[in-house]
C-alpha cells in the first residue's frame, strides 16, 4: 500500500447483533410462532458488508459476546473481507439480538436486546482509534447512538478522523423511541452538524424541517452545516442528491420482487459510500446504490441481500442501464 493512501476506505462502528425473522406476515410476538435465523445483523454491519463486497477496504469497531452468535457475526464480517481487529468479545454479556415480525400491511415491529448485551459495551483503546482513524470516510448510523459507550467512542473516533483529513458520512435513521433519550438526540444533532455526506430518509428530513418544503430544508442544511452532499432516500421512488449550486440528481428505483425490506437503506448507503471512496462519479454512485437497495430486498435476512459489483452491474443492465 502506498504511504500516501489511508489504511482504510471506510470505517464504521456500532451495534452487532443476531436477528430472527418471522416466517409469515401477520405473525405475532405474543403467541408461539416460527422464526428464521439467526442472521448476522446490525445497521452498520449491513452497511459494512455491502461496502466491502463492492471492493472497499472496510474496518469495523464493535463488540459481541463470547458465544455462538458472536462467532456467527465475526465469521460473516471476516468472510466479507472486513477488518475486525477492533471488534471485542465480552466474556460477561451475550451478543445482542433482535426479533422482527411483519404486519399484514408490510410494516415491521422489532424486539431488541441491545442495552443489556455486548453491543452496548464496545470500547477501543487509543492505539486502536489511531489505526481506525486512518481512513477516507467514517460512516455513522443513527441507530448506533443509543448507548453512552457507543456515543463516546464515535465522538472520539470522529475527532481523530477529522484531524487526519478524513470525512464523515451520516445516516440518521431517526426513530421516535431513540429521540426520546436526550443523550441520543444530542448525539444525532452533533453528527448532523459534523458530517460531510448526509443520507436521510424522507422521514428523517421531515424531522429536521422547520415546516418548510423539502427543498428548502435541504438548502438550509447545505448552507448552515458542514455537509456538502445530501442524498435523500425515497425508498420505492428512488433517491435524489443535492449539492450547493447544482440541480438535484434523481435516480429511479429498480423494480424487484420484495421478500424482506430490512437492510435496504443500509445497502444503499454502503454501495454509495464505497463508490464515492473509489472515485466514482456521483451519478454512477447513485446508480449503484439504487441497485444495491433493490437487490437487498430480494433476500430474506438483513445481510443476505448484500451484493458485489458484478451483481449490481447485471441488475442495472437488466433494466436498460442508467436510469
Amino acid at each position: 500500500m502506498s504511504a500516501d493512501l489511508p489504511r482504510f476506505d471506510i470505517v464504521t462502528a456500532g451495534e452487532l447483533l443476531a436477528e430472527f425473522v418471522a416466517e409469515r406476515p401477520g405473525q405475532r410476538f405474543d403467541v408461539p410462532g416460527r422464526f428464521q435465523g439467526p442472521f448476522p445483523s446490525g445497521a452498520p454491519a449491513i452497511f459494512a458488508s455491502q461496502a466491502a463486497r463492492m471492493g472497499a477496504r472496510v474496518a469495523y469497531a464493535g463488540c459481541v459476546g463470547s458465544d455462538g452468535f458472536g462467532d456467527l457475526i465475526l465469521d460473516r464480517l471476516s468472510a466479507d473481507g472486513i477488518d475486525t481487529a477492533a471488534v471485542g468479545r465480552d466474556a460477561e454479556y451475550p451478543t445482542g439480538t433482535a426479533f422482527v415480525r411483519y404486519r399484514d400491511d408490510g410494516d415491521r415491529d422489532f424486539i431488541f436486546n441491545l442495552t443489556h448485551s455486548a453491543a452496548a459495551r464496545l470500547d477501543v483503546d487509543d492505539a486502536g482509534l489511531e489505526r481506525l482513524a486512518d481512513c477516507r470516510y467514517l460512516h455513522v448510523m443513527g441507530s448506533s447512538l443509543s448507548s453512552p459507550a457507543a456515543i463516546a467512542l464515535i465522538d472520539r473516533l470522529a475527532t481523530r478522523v477529522r484531524a487526519r483529513g478524513g470525512r464523515i458520512s451520516f445516516d440518521p435513521n431517526i426513530r421516535a423511541e431513540l429521540m426520546a433519550d436526550p443523550a441520543t438526540r444530542a448525539a444525532v444533532l452533533t453528527r448532523i452538524d459534523d458530517c460531510n455526506v448526509f443520507l436521510p430518509s424522507e422521514a428523517d428530513l421531515a424531522w429536521l424541517s422547520h415546516g418548510e418544503p423539502e427543498a428548502e430544508t435541504v438548502a438550509r442544511l447545505l448552507d448552515e452545516r458542514r455537509m456538502s452532499l445530501v442524498v435523500l432516500k425515497r425508498a420505492a421512488r428512488g433517491s435524489e442528491a443535492f449539492t450547493s449550486g447544482h440541480a438535484p440528481r434523481r435516480v429511479a428505483a429498480y423494480p424487484v420482487d420484495e421478500h424482506d425490506p430490512t437492510g435496504a437503506g443500509d445497502c444503499f448507503g454502503g454501495a454509495l459510500m464505497a463508490a464515492l471512496a473509489a472515485g466514482e462519479s456521483l451519478e454512477r454512485a447513485l446508480q449503484l446504490a439504487s441497485a444495491a437497495g433493490a437487490h437487498a430486498v430480494t433476500r430474506v435476512g438483513p445481510m443476505e441481500g448484500c451484493s458485489d459489483r458484478a451483481t449490481l452491474d447485471a441488475l442495472i443492465a437488466s433494466h436498460g442501464g442508467a436510469r
